[in-house]
């Protein structure tokens, strides 16, 4: 499991829209927000996507861009963006490289079955490409609000004190 200061693993994914998206370029430019989900259009993953972008904004003005991972394809994204006015970038790791190298698919019992999948759960990647944060098995109510408490630890101190003149 990755955990606190450890290096995030470079990855690169295309979008909803078929554009790659390379987490080694995001480095030095942002915060990242990375969370990894299970799969589009079911309840948790629909509440977490639009908590998310209906407090993209403040993100943003914190330096930070928030991506969504999961393995469903691009086609699927689109409509799950489309269909719940999703502003967030939604990655499909249909082969899973992503997941592994996070750590999070991993084999899980629904109903009694055992079959792989992914593990809730979310990375704050500073803009040195250090995790701050890993939270796993993550609740979607309430955790784009507890995410942003812990992306505005990554200002430096003078940007707070500059915002609340």
């Amino acid at each position: 499991m990755l955990k606190s200061g450890d290096l995030a693993p470079a990855f690169t994914l295309p979008d909803a829209d078929m554009e790659d998206f390379d987490l080694a370029s995001e480095i030095g430019k942002h915060h990242v927000v990375l969370y990894f989900y299970p799969r589009d259009k079911t309840p948790g993953c629909t509440l977490q996507a639009a908590d998310f972008s209906d407090h993209e904004d403040e993100f943003a003005r914190l330096d930070c861009i928030i991506v969504g991972v999961s393995p469903d394809d691009c086609m699927t994204h689109a409509e799950f963006r489309d269909q719940e006015g999703l502003s967030i970038r939604l990655l499909s790791d249909s082969d899973t490289e992503a997941c592994q190298l996070y750590g999070v698919w991993q084999e899980r019992e629904v109903d009694g079955v055992k079959k792989m999948g992914v593990r809730r759960s979310t990375f704050v990647i500073d803009k040195e490409g250090r995790i701050r944060h890993a939270l796993y098995d993550v609740t979607p109510r309430g955790h784009a609000a507890a995410v942003f408490e812990l992306v505005k630890e990554l200002e430096p101190r003078n940007a707070k004190r500059n915002r609340k003149k």
